[in-house]
């Protein structure tokens, strides 16, 4: 294929998934704006003033990394995981498979698609947090980086998850779970600094912990995580995830009937 057929074949994928969340914004858009906006209620307004001030800062701003964090992994994954099982359960992805479109192209379009939905998500959520706290970015370009890798990392993951899953509750396991339990213990709330050694240890293990630190560092400029570490965990479950991905495109019978 020429660079204009691969083009066109990587900007359809992209359109497609772009308009899809679009089309039905009222249920993509709507509900985690929401949902997070209720968060920075009760936490931030209402149980952040018996909590006082968390890493040198008010409860509110020391959490609104994490909101946003919590908010890009949650509408990447899903994202990736619904449109791809409904492509899968229809047949639908059986005729891409058959096109001359890389594997690669194909698996890059979904997780396009997964992060523009998860930055459009996460930028609003910016925005409804500056009617609780003033923000200031103390590294603009760690907190792009970082919140633009999560973003692929977590359309990735439901990628994995769609190409596993024989069934519509399948989807809904891993962010039920596993994706949430792992998202609220991921310092979102609270500083592992307060943790007895044994549970800040245990915490350790928890890859999104990293992520929510690394973004909090881009933000506020605090971090209970070495921000180099951060990076690499994040870039080597890319990694990971993206080979396992590029595997399963080729190899899965799920995908063929």
């Amino acid at each position: 294929m020429s660079f204009y057929e691969l083009w066109i074949s990587f900007s359809t994928i992209v359109i497609k998934e772009v308009r899809r969340f679009l089309r039905i914004w009222v249920q993509t858009l709507i509900p985690p704006i929401i949902t997070m906006t209720l968060y920075f209620v009760i936490f931030g307004n209402l149980i952040g003033r018996r909590v006082g001030e968390m890493g040198g800062f008010d409860y509110v701003a020391y959490i609104v990394p994490g909101l946003i964090m919590m908010s890009v992994i949650t509408n990447s994954y899903s994202n990736v995981v619904s449109s791809f099982y409904s492509a899968k359960f229809q047949n639908q992805i059986e005729e891409v498979l058959v096109s001359p479109t890389p594997n690669f192209l194909i698996l890059v379009g979904y997780i396009v698609g997964g992060v523009a939905r998860g930055l459009i998500v996460g930028f609003i959520v910016t925005l409804v947090s500056l009617f609780f706290t003033d923000l200031h970015i103390s590294h603009v370009g760690i907190m792009i980086s970082v919140v633009v890798l999560t973003s692929v990392l977590f359309a990735l993951a439901g990628f994995l998850n769609a190409i596993y899953a024989k069934n519509f509750d399948d989807i809904s396991i891993i962010p039920n779970f596993v994706l949430t339990p792992l998202t609220y213990l991921g310092g979102v709330f609270y500083s592992i600094d307060l943790l007895p050694e044994f549970w800040r240890n245990v915490s350790l293990i928890n890859p999104i912990l990293y992520m929510v630190n690394a973004f909090r560092f881009g933000v506020l400029g605090v971090s209970d995580i070495d921000v180099g570490v951060a990076f690499g965990v994040i870039m080597l479950f890319i990694l990971a995830f993206f080979v396992l991905g590029m595997y399963l495109l080729k190899n899965s019978k799920g995908l063929r009937s």
